[in-house]
């Protein structure tokens, strides 16, 4: 069995797999090491490997859980062997969390064309053709938008995600809602539509915290799969075992 750790800016996932199948899975902001004992006393004999990724600081006991008593123990880094070729002139800052999503997708549709969209804190846009990794972009997420409008202006409030909104806002609350979820919406429209034209035999794939707030209010098709990250730190862990 793998165990699974993605540790993101705002929650940390973590996963059990049996090959390429997940057995169970959980997403907290609030974790400590006699929690995750309990969670993984009943699996303990059964681990063979764990693999860390992190976009911040690792809490040690973190580490301590994954190394006692699992054989191997990976920490995802632009070190790690991957199964395309990553293109990025400067992988050491790239994110974890995207060469994961990267992974995933490349698992999932081998030797397509992809735009892998995710939204949590930042929204990333990464992009591979067959088995390369083209890059991507990176922009603020929906929590960012809202907290840099309330932060960097002198009245106007926090907002947040709601269902239903106004637009145009007929009232200040309103107008911060629908100009920042639409904003969002039309920049994910604009990239998919991009991509659209400039490829054929193409996927376009949607994750993150936020991608299931979003994914019915875009216009484009999109293939919405909320552990492509998960899935992707299992692929990497399988294929360096295989690899090394």
């Amino acid at each position: 069995m793998n165990l699974i750790f993605d540790i993101g800016n705002t929650a940390t996932k973590i996963a059990l797999y049996d090959g390429d199948k997940k057995i169970t899975s959980f997403r907290t902001k609030q974790y400590s090491w006699d929690k995750m004992q309990e969670m993984f006393e009943p699996y303990r004999e059964k681990l063979n490997r764990a693999i860390v990724s992190t976009v911040r600081n690792t809490p040690e006991f973190i580490i301590d859980l994954a190394t006692h008593g699992i054989p191997e123990v990976h920490i995802l880094t632009h070190r790690t062997k991957l199964p395309f070729r990553n293109e990025y002139e400067t992988p050491e800052t790239l994110g974890t969390d995207r060469l994961a999503a990267v992974a995933g997708a490349y698992y999932l549709f081998p030797g397509r064309n992809i735009l892998v969209i995710d939204a949590g804190s930042a929204v990333t846009y990464d992009y591979i053709s067959g088995k390369l990794y083209k890059g991507g972009n990176i922009s603020p997420g929906l929590s960012m938008r809202f907290k840099a409008l309330h932060r960097f202006t002198g009245k106007l409030p926090l907002g947040s995600t709601v269902e239903k909104y106004l637009s145009p806002g007929k009232n200040t609350h309103d107008a911060i809602t629908a100009g920042v979820i639409n904003g969002l919406i039309f920049e994910i429209n604009e990239y998919i539509r991009s991509f659209e034209d400039q490829n054929i035999d193409f996927k376009v794939l949607f994750t993150g915290g936020d991608s299931g707030y979003l994914k019915d209010r875009i216009s484009h098709k999109v293939s919405y799969v909320p552990d492509l990250v998960l899935d992707g730190l299992n692929h990497i862990l399988e294929y360096n075992a295989k690899n090394n």
